[in-house]
């Protein structure tokens, strides 16, 4: 199925929606206006003849100094017969389609699609904490791989390139062997106390 295929039976099914297909070299790709973002997600997962089941991915795109600045990029598969939607008596065909959505600088936001694939909750996550794109309903949107109180966004174009900041964190990063061999046998220890408890159904 193109690009332009799966334009075509959107616009029919979401006749609201600003949609349009766009040039690449690797998989159909699609334009879609962020006011409508969550309907045609919930119309490519649902609908009989596209079945985009699977959500892959979300990564996001700085284009700094152009206007609309971001663009958030969504994949999705179908899996064809390896996941058939529940209600529908055949599978489509296996295939991939990216999604994207243009964001202006000023208004970097765009929903969030937890609540249409719940596998978006980390990856969302990263694009907030990488690009600083806010995602409208995310349930626990925070940083997930900077330290809470880091400042600014690093993968923004504008992100100062030399950037030198001491550690927030209270304890040691990682462990030496010797700590994590004490964690070890602190751990058996205490497995074994409580298989020894009254009641306990554990065995040694």
């Amino acid at each position: 199925m193109s690009a332009e295929s799966v334009v075509d039976l959107l616009r029919h099914r979401q006749p609201d929606a600003a949609i349009e297909a766009a040039a690449s070299p690797d998989m159909p790709t699609i334009f879609v206006d962020r006011e409508h973002l969550l309907e045609v997600m919930v119309t490519l997962r649902d609908d009989p003849a596209l079945q985009f089941t699977f959500f892959a991915d979300v990564t996001a795109a700085d284009y700094l100094p152009a206007e609309p600045r971001y663009e958030v990029v969504y994949h999705l598969a179908c899996l064809g017969e390896a996941y058939k939607a529940p209600g529908y008596v055949s599978a489509a065909e296996p295939r991939r389609l990216r999604v994207k959505v243009r964001i202006p600088g000023a208004d970097p936001r765009v929903p969030s699609l937890v609540s249409v694939f719940p596998a978006a909750n980390w990856p969302e996550r990263e694009v907030f904490d990488l690009f600083g794109l806010s995602f409208d309903g995310h349930p626990d949107l925070r940083r997930i791989l900077t330290a809470d109180d880091w400042e600014g966004h690093p993968l923004r174009k504008d992100y100062p390139v030399q950037v030198r900041k001491d550690t927030a964190a209270w304890s040691p990063v990682q462990l030496s062997a010797e700590e994590f061999a004490a964690n070890i046998r602190a751990e058996r220890d205490r497995a074994a106390t409580q298989a020894r408890l009254p009641g306990s159904d554990q065995k040694t």
